[in-house]
């Protein structure tokens, strides 16, 4: 992951960002024996199991297993991904990324940004200074009749824009933003002057304000920056019901949601709930519903999916009960679907959007609302549509809901076709029959698609217990690959050996020829061995894990082992490799032990004796 960053950078970063530091900004560590320890913010506990290495800058939860640097902690904490993570600690320590050392246009590029940031967050304080102003009456009395309380208000920042012409931009130019940047941020219109005509005098330059007599919403991301504005109208008219920023330096729709801000500051959320409205993140947040956020004026983007992945494991669709909404949600499902991202629907009564259903029915109700797989609601949704009172309506309902049936594991596919049968009258053999067809078609077309140019291979014969998803009557499975298997209790004692010798060389105190590449028979922890043998940092190692379950093992390895002196270190790195070598020794005699009881060749049993007794005589000096 750290290969785009030259190494030598990427260890000045983390020199600078102390991660005793940098984790205190976030949980109250106390100092006990030589590392660190607080409540861990990844999961609840009571008591403190979280272990911070300052020695090694690592991380490691006892309870949850959680653990790396400090890259990896932010990434946790602030949902982001190991590149976002490394610029927002180089922003942080105000160390140029790699690329910018000595530009001058990336630090003009910079200034101009914190400089637009800065203006849309006095642009926001004005809008809501104003909505709690006399100026703002109209926007707070059509917040408060939605039910919204000031609480929430505040929460969100919300805000009026006066019904003035040019209020906000006299606001922000008198601050010292230029209108260049104001028509940047998609805040102010300047049309441009016009000359005479026969039929109209000239007309001087005209400014005024993209946002007149509506109610605000700031977009703030999940770092805190006021990127963008979405205005409702107060009056019903000629215009556009929402005026939404347009793009810009600092804000892209497709890659931003509204209440992300709030969405950062959740912890241990296990859903996020996507609904269309401002207004429905709003009233749904006030009821105490964690996790909501809104897509701003567009349909979902692959970017928008990427970014609510951060947040939780799975993403709840909300969309209204009303046709468009139904539409809209099946659009949602492929793309989270395509980006492999679990998702769900709720399923709102017909015409009700998540503000009406909540006010009504209240937080009870909706969390009881019921919760659909994506085959689920396509299922219905072809249900609903079907005509089912004729044959010729069965079968193409039958056929389409088959089409569904791909991403589902033996027992919903098994449950499925119950319904399927109850629904369309269909017996059992017959669907089974018409998904080993259709499943039959789908793997032709592909390999089709795959070898355009060649003729297509012919298509296996489907043995009908895969067409229905079960596994074979012997329920054999083959174990994953890469799987750890069972170890003998002596292979055990021998890696945990192999493990305490790197957590013991990782403290660079012991000399360097005390251990042999040879000592170590776990693959995994002979490349830690060389790498630190090598000069690589252990924090440098946590950021190099081919993933969670590694980076986890290699944070508790590399942790400080507790020892009081250099020489006790070294006793304790002495009888790790006098129990490694003992155990291998012991090992390859039980194996040459095995040989001979069944050698019937004379002379390979002399061989094997005379191996026998040298590793005998080894293992008696060990």
């Amino acid at each position: 992951m750290a290969g785009r960053f030259p190494p030598a950078w990427l260890d000045e970063l983390r020199a600078r960002s102390d991660i005793v530091q940098t984790i205190s900004s976030y949980v109250p560590l106390k100092k006990n024996g030589k590392n660190y320890w607080g409540l861990c913010p990844f999961h609840g506990e009571k008591t403190a199991s979280f272990s911070v290495d300052a020695e090694h800058q690592l991380y490691y939860c006892f309870g949850c297993k959680a653990g790396g640097s400090v890259f990896t902690f932010i990434q946790e904490m602030e949902h982001l991904n190991f590149y976002e993570a490394v610029e927002l600690l180089a922003d942080r320590a105000h160390l140029p990324l790699p690329e910018m050392l000595d530009n001058e246009d990336y630090e003009r590029r910079r200034s101009q940004r914190e400089r637009l940031f800065n203006a849309n967050r006095d642009a926001a304080r004005f809008f809501y200074d104003t909505l709690f102003s006399p100026e703002g009456a109209a926007a707070l009395d059509y917040l408060r009749g939605r039910g919204l309380s000031d609480s929430v208000i505040r929460k969100f920042g919300l805000g009026a824009a006066p019904d003035k012409w040019q209020a906000l931009t006299d606001h922000l130019l008198a601050k010292g933003y230029t209108l260049q940047e104001l028509q940047q941020l998609f805040l102010t219109v300047v049309k441009p002057p016009e000359p005479a005509t026969e039929d109209s005098p000239a007309k001087p330059q005209r400014v005024y304000d993209v946002f007149r007599n509506r109610v605000m919403f700031p977009i703030i991301n999940q770092y805190g920056n006021v990127i963008a504005f979405s205005g409702r109208i107060l009056e019903k008219g000629g215009e556009r019901k929402y005026v939404n920023t347009s793009d810009t330096p600092v804000f892209n729709k497709r890659k931003n949601v509204f209440g992300a801000n709030l969405l950062k500051k959740e912890r241990h959320l296990d859903r996020v709930i996507l609904v269309e409205g401002n207004l429905d993140v709003v009233s749904l947040t006030q009821f105490g519903i964690r996790g909501v956020c809104a897509t701003l004026g567009t349909a979902l983007t692959p970017e928008q999916a990427q970014l609510l992945k951060r947040f939780a494991p799975v993403i709840y669709l909300a969309y209204d009960g009303d046709a468009a909404g139904q539409h809209a949600i099946l659009k949602g499902l492929e793309i989270f679907q395509s980006e492999g991202i679990p998702c769900r629907v709720l399923d709102f009564p017909a015409g009700m959007d998540p503000d009406d259903f909540i006010r009504k029915e209240g937080v009870e109700g909706f969390n009881a609302l019921p919760v659909l797989t994506p085959e689920d609601y396509r299922v219905r949704r072809l249900r609903e549509e079907a005509d089912l009172s004729t044959r010729d309506g069965k079968v193409a309902y039958a056929r389409q809901a088959i089409s569904t049936f791909g991403g589902l594991d033996p027992l919903e596919r098994d449950g499925f076709i119950k319904d399927l049968m109850v629904q369309t009258g269909f017996s059992r053999p017959v669907i089974e029959a018409q998904i080993a067809a259709q499943e039959a078609e789908q793997r032709q077309k592909e390999a089709e698609n795959a070898h355009p140019n060649q003729g297509a291979p012919r298509a296996k014969k489907v043995d009908p217990l895969e067409a229905v998803g079960l596994e074979p009557a012997d329920g054999a499975a083959a174990t994953p690959g890469g799987a750890r298997k069972p170890l003998s209790e002596a292979d055990l004692k021998i890696l945990r050996a192999e493990e305490l010798l790197v957590s013991l060389i990782a403290t660079g105190r012991l000399p360097g020829d005390l251990a042999q590449e040879e000592d170590f028979t776990d693959q995994e922890l002979k490349n830690v061995y060389l790498d630190l043998k090598a000069g690589v940092s252990p924090s440098s190692l946590i950021d190099q894990a081919i993933d969670g379950d590694s980076r986890s093992r290699l944070t508790r390895l590399l942790l400080s082992p507790h020892a009081d002196s250099t020489d006790e270190l070294i006793a304790m790195a002495q009888d790790c490799i006098s129990t490694i070598r003992r155990g291998g020794c012991e090992k390859k005699l039980k194996e040459i032990m095995d040989r001979l009881t069944n050698c019937t060749d004379e002379a390979e049993k002399m061989g094997l004796l005379a191996e026998y007794q040298a590793l005998s005589a080894s293992l008696r000096k060990l």
